[in-house]
């Protein structure tokens, strides 16, 4: 890129896939970016334990499926997939895995760690690979990303890797700030908040903003009615609403978001939220993009942007 041009590589919604980040992290090179982010629900959502018949043979419940282990390379194969799909594992001996039935402080505690243990994992092997290639990586969080998120990301420094969570930052004298938090989800995860508060937060973020036309909006929610925000309604049992043989599609962005766009005009905004909404969505000037996301199958879903000095030079969807 040229003197005042400046790449970035943007991906969101990878939910504890080592494939996926390792791809992410890989992307700074085969792209030649000089920056790229993760925007938001960057942790697992499950867990599977592995247990110790005592014979020698160890145990697992796959998609309903009972997968039994003989050795140790069998165990490592099925760990390896597992953690490509999103998904945390732990061994257990069949005592102790009995004595973590109905223990949910256990259970959490176990989940946690697996989770932290993950996030520390990748924030050593971004630091690493950035190194090499002088890339910056920036890290937000999302609605379905727990607390404990922000502690193992505030408490670890890492040259390269910059947490920015309801922050302002620089990037090649464009300003970004970013949000994670969603508005009311069926899935009641563990960062939502109603349109009111939202519009707070973003306001007061924003109003960070010295040129706000010149900025970018890391946003994991995209704005409703967008295109990037379409996703089957759900029932009050998680079920999709059928309607003439077909799901009933609905708008899960939010007013908020599209409000702030509207009013501060940014350059463009990176949003992910609804997996299956990839695509891109131009609302006044700002250019709204989701990259979606296919993490459980391994495949990185991406975007590419192109900034030089006060405008958005271009700017592509990629995947691999």
């Amino acid at each position: 890129m040229g003197k005042n041009k400046s790449r970035i590589f943007f991906v969101t919604d990878v939910h504890g896939s080592d494939r996926c980040f390792r791809k992410f992290v890989n992307a700074a090179k085969f792209y030649k970016a000089q920056h790229i982010i993760l925007g938001g629900d960057i942790t697992g959502k499950a867990m599977i334990p592995i247990i110790d018949h005592g014979d020698g043979t160890w145990q697992a419940d796959y998609l309903g499926d009972a997968k039994v282990f003989k050795n140790e390379i069998e165990i490592d194969e099925f760990t390896k997939m597992l953690g490509d799909s999103g998904i945390y594992w732990l061994r257990l001996s069949k005592q102790e895995y009995e004595d973590m039935q109905g223990n949910k402080k256990k259970i959490d505690d176990e989940f946690n760690l697996a989770m932290k243990n993950s996030l520390l994992r990748w924030l050593k092997l971004a630091s690493e690979r950035l190194k090499e290639v002088d890339a910056t990586c920036y890290i937000s969080i999302g609605n379905d990303d727990d607390l404990i998120v922000d502690d193992v990301l505030q408490g670890e420094t890492y040259p390269k890797v910059v947490f920015c969570e309801e922050k302002k930052v620089m990037i090649d004298g464009h300003e970004m700030i970013s949000f994670g938090t969603s508005n009311r989800t069926p899935w009641n995860s563990p960062r939502e908040a109603d349109e009111p508060e939202l519009k707070e937060k973003l306001e007061k973020l924003s109003a960070e903003l010295e040129h706000p036309e010149n900025s970018i909006y890391s946003v994991h929610v995209p704005p409703i009615n967008s295109g990037l925000d379409t996703c089957p309604k759900i029932d009050a049992n998680f079920k999709p609403v059928i309607s003439g043989g077909h799901p009933v599609m609905i708008s899960a962005g939010s007013t908020s978001v599209r409000e702030c766009i509207e009013k501060y005009k940014p350059l463009v905004g990176l949003h992910g939220h609804i997996h299956e909404s990839r695509g891109i969505y131009k609302l006044g000037r700002t250019v709204c993009i989701n990259p979606g996301s296919e993490y459980g199958q391994g495949i990185l879903r991406g975007a590419i942007v192109d900034l030089e000095d006060n405008k958005l030079s271009d700017y592509l969807l990629v995947s691999g």
